[in-house]
């Protein structure tokens, strides 16, 4: 959507339909006809392509022996497997499917296997989603997505394109070997009131096309971008999950009952509950990055944090803590730098926790540089980019960790949950600086061309399923460069704690939060009094600026990091507190419905706003902002998802209350003046009638 300007009064008329908390009969429907026609057995056509010996497979398969099972997983998933094998080869191709019991949601994941003596022929051009989508009624189909986030203020951008009589095609790619690096493995659409939210989930390269067929069709296809091989006797290989909830209404039920079906069934929980809101604290921007920590100054930051009554859920001890060559990116020493630390890290977790503050600690295992440990004494263990621009490959010095090698993977779960379990570590960060894509590729000969990844990937998934279940009571952060690989296989074993690498400048961060919103229901960042994007060491070096209300508003979100030098005396702690405070009261409301109140955009005399309600508390929040250079002091907001006939008191978090009835705020809207720019306001509201 553009973004608005030049309104003295910014009105969005969009209904107000709130996401429920199961599918509508509607919605239910249309996912069960379209698993009985994929998935039901006899003539199914299951939604996946591929050729083997360049014959494609939609006719391979129909001369196939079919099996199909069943089995309930729970009470809400039912799993459907369905096999077709090759008589003459041995080769059999299984889709694993789920069913939502209480979400009109489908996922699957295809496995090739070769249960023959000899190799196959060339399996190539896998799809694990082909399927064509037809529409009854006139009209074209929207193809909501968005860019990716590679540390840029348009990270998470919002993007539409219509697909029909004009537009007839388009290709979607991440970049790099990393899942959400250059674009989000997302996209909703919709036709004629009703449509379909897709995920690819592949911590790799993946691609997606989109083809208008006829006036009233569209065929997606999707899955790894580059598959060209033989499968070896015995081998197995999977293709990336899709996963696809139907939904019907207006534009905000799509994503709504997206969220919510991510809430139910993928954040990672720990003790079957799913991971609070909170506020976390690091001191990154202090020490340069770990580089100048010492187990003192690590404690003297967690005791000031408690003494001024900020209330941290996890201390954040992020790269640099292990030996190196004095910069933190010379990774693969694994061991704690004993000369800055002689007692380990877990005087500083107990110190934390006995003070109830947990512990956040900073890996990235993938990456491995020729000075370390492991390029010494495993160089078999570690990837090369070969006949590569030095740049790429950070001068022949970086190395991939090959997560498919059993050696290297047992190894390194081993190593890694010793150091977890030694030093008293409470959530495992997983960092991964470098684009894996050209390690793989120039691995595979001509007649293996994927396998790399495919192995890679299948590790890298496997390494954090057998982390998570030695230590169960352990979330995982998993960051790539900010968040370059949030792909849905990836969020389902850890949170983003931190979304992008471009911090700390307000407009930027609000339009952060627009976008990521639609798609990742529980995200992070971190605040530091400083408005404009500079590097850590930079930041290190700069004075504080004052406590800022709309700096601090701009970034909050479900997960916060406080990078404050909280060793100053001078800064306004009751200012910290009144706000982190307000922080606390709110942020349970990202985990609930999201209505976007304005257009996207970074433009400095815009108005940004959205809400965020709970329809199981009957509570919400609004929160609202105006730029620098906008010229304009007042705007309405027609909420939405509240019950027209109840009463809600609204409550400026700033001072003032008021009660409207939720037909009033959502048909005249909330009326807003903010006097100041650049400032932000946020408004609490509860049911109270």
């Amino acid at each position: 959507m553009p973004a608005l300007r030049l309104l003295t009064v910014i009105v969005i008329m969009l209904s107000s339909l709130s996401a429920f908390a199961q599918g509508t009969p509607g919605e239910m429907q249309a996912r069960d006809q379209w698993v009985a026609a994929r998935f039901g057995g006899g003539s199914a056509e299951l939604p996946i392509s591929f050729t083997l010996g360049g014959a494609p497979s939609a006719t391979l398969l129909k001369t196939w022996k079919l099996e199909r099972g069943e089995r309930k997983l729970d009470g809400d998933r039912t799993e459907i497997t369905v096999t077709c094998t090759d008589p003459a080869s041995g080769l059999s191709v299984k889709c694993v499917a789920v069913q939502y019991r209480d979400y009109p949601a489908i996922e699957w994941t295809p496995y090739f296997k070769n249960a023959g003596s000899a190799a196959t022929l060339i399996i190539a051009d896998i799809r694990a989603l082909d399927a064509k989508f037809e529409r009854a009624t006139p009209g074209e189909f929207v193809l909501d997505h968005a860019k990716g986030s590679p540390a840029e203020p348009s990270s998470y951008e919002p993007r539409t394109t219509v697909l029909g009589k004009r537009e007839r095609k388009l290709q979607l790619a991440t970049f790099g070997g990393r899942s959400s690096n250059s674009t989000m493995p997302y996209w909703k659409l919709s036709w004629g009131g009703a449509g379909a939210v897709f995920a690819v989930g592949w911590p790799g390269q993946w691609s997606a096309d989109f083809d208008s067929v006829g006036n009233n069709a569209l065929r997606i296809r999707a899955g790894q971008e580059l598959t060209h091989f033989k499968l070896q006797p015995g081998e197995e290989v999977r293709a990336p999950l899709i996963a696809i909830v139907f939904w019907e209404g207006d534009r905000f039920r799509g994503h709504n009952l997206w969220r919510a079906w991510m809430l139910a069934h993928n954040v990672p929980r720990v003790d079957g509950k799913l991971p609070p809101t909170q506020l976390v604290a690091c001191s990154s921007h202090q020490f340069k990055e770990m580089l100048e920590a010492t187990e003192e100054n690590q404690k003297l930051m967690i005791d000031r944090y408690v003494a001024e009554r900020l209330p941290i859920r996890y201390w954040w001890m992020d790269a640099g803590w292990y030996v190196n060559n004095g910069d933190w990116v010379d990774v693969g020493t694994w061991e704690i730098d004993r000369k800055r630390f002689p007692n380990g890290l877990r005087p500083i977790t107990d110190h934390g926790r006995a003070k109830g503050v947990k512990s956040i600690l900073w890996f990235e295992p993938e990456r491995v540089t020729t000075t370390s440990w492991l390029f010494k004494n495993h160089p078999e263990w570690c990837l090369e980019a070969r006949d590569l621009p030095a740049k790429i490959a950070y001068q022949g010095k970086w190395r991939l960790l090959d997560l498919g090698n059993p050696e290297a993977w047992n190894w390194l779960v081993n190593h890694i949950d010793k150091l977890i379990t030694e030093e008293g570590i409470d959530l495992y960060r997983q960092d991964f600086n470098m684009d894996p894509l050209a390690f793989w590729r120039t691995q595979d000969a001509p007649d293996r061309q994927g396998i790399t990844e495919i192995h890679y990937v299948s590790g890298y998934l496997a390494y954090w399923d057998e982390l998570r279940r030695r230590h169960p009571g352990m979330l995982i952060d998993g960051c790539a460069s900010g968040g370059r690989r949030n792909d849905i296989e990836t969020l389902r074993r850890s949170l983003p704690l931190l979304r992008d690498d471009y911090l700390f400048e307000p407009n930027s961060q609000q339009a952060h939060t627009h976008g990521i919103s639609y798609w990742i229901p529980y995200h992070g960042t971190g605040t530091r009094f400083i408005s404009a994007f500079v590097s850590p060491v930079d930041a290190a070096q700069s004075p504080p600026e004052k406590v800022d209300a709309n700096l601090f508003r701009s970034h909050m979100s479900p997960s916060l990091i406080a990078c404050w030098d909280v060793r100053r005396a001078d800064l306004d702690y009751d200012e910290l507190r009144r706000l982190t405070q307000q922080f606390e009261r709110i942020s349970p409301y990202y985990l609930g419905d999201y209505y976007p109140l304005t257009g996207y955009g970074l433009g400095k005399d815009l108005w940004m706003a959205w809400q965020f309600d709970r329809p199981d508390l009957g509570e919400g929040m609004v929160q609202v902002f105006r730029r620098e250079e906008s010229p304009f002091e007042t705007a309405r907001f027609k909420l939405h998802g509240l019950d027209a006939t109840a009463k809600y008191e609204v409550e400026n978090l700033d001072g003032g209350k008021e009660t409207r009835t939720g037909r009033e705020l959502m048909e005249a809207g909330l009326a807003v003046t903010i006097n100041q720019q650049p400032a932000a306001l946020v408004f609490a509201y509860k049911r109270v009638k």
